[in-house]
């Protein structure tokens, strides 16, 4: 069974995965309260589908771009499980969570995160007999600049607040946003990616796997 854990922003998730089901499925609004809340979410979904720490055989965690105290919580935790009970430990970046769960499409997919003083941490992914491919790094923008620089039919999905939604959608001819329900990141899907890696023999160095920050101008990292 492979735990998943997910701490990249505020919005937090969980979630069990034993490479047939998603046994259990955990996602809540922290708030940025990951160091008190996570230990105790995942005891608490452990009760849930009557299991404990000693059936996990591996760990997966979302890696970021973030915020950057959740996302040190977030991959302490694991790395202190994955050390303490010698267990393969697969780091996922956090937006390739988003684009996974969405159908292929034969337009670009504009994948966002909160990145923090108004700004969107963007992932751009183009679509592959494989599914949706990142294409080079992940940039910081506003909701306007991201709108300006869309001139196709663009999907764009992930955490949008209610005026970035408003500021993108009047781009309505270019520009097509799912529903909330469709931007969330599902600890389920961060499960399924990490347990592909693992069953490939494809995993990370709990020593070395580190967080990918973005650095906002004018301030330390998001």
């Amino acid at each position: 069974m492979l735990l998943a854990l997910d701490t990249s922003t505020a919005h937090s998730g969980l979630a069990l995965y034993d490479g047939v089901q998603i046994l259990g499925e955990l996602s809540w609004h922290s708030h940025l309260r990951q160091t008190v809340e996570l230990a105790p979410a995942i005891s608490e979904l452990m009760k849930r589908v009557n299991t404990d720490m000693g059936a996990v055989r591996a760990i997966g965690i979302a890696i970021g771009p973030g915020s950057f105290t959740s996302l040190r919580v977030g991959l302490s935790l694991a790395k202190g499980l994955s050390l303490a009970r010698h267990i393969p430990l697969i780091g996922i970046p956090s937006l390739n969570i988003l684009a996974a769960a969405l159908p292929v499409q034969n337009i670009p997919l504009a994948a966002t995160l909160q990145a923090g003083r108004g700004r969107l941490a963007v992932g751009w992914y183009h679509t592959t007999a494989e599914g949706w491919q990142a294409d080079g790094p992940v940039v910081t923008q506003t909701a306007d600049e991201l709108a300006d620089s869309i001139t196709t039919p663009t999907l764009v999905c992930g955490e949008l607040n209610e005026d970035q939604r408003q500021r993108l959608a009047r781009k309505y001819k270019n520009v097509s946003i799912p529903s909330p329900a469709h931007c969330v990141r599902r600890p389920g899907i961060l499960a399924e990616l990490a347990w592909q890696r693992w069953q490939a023999g494809d995993t990370d160095s709990a020593a070395s796997l580190a967080p990918i920050y973005l650095h906002v101008a004018g301030g330390p990292p998001a």
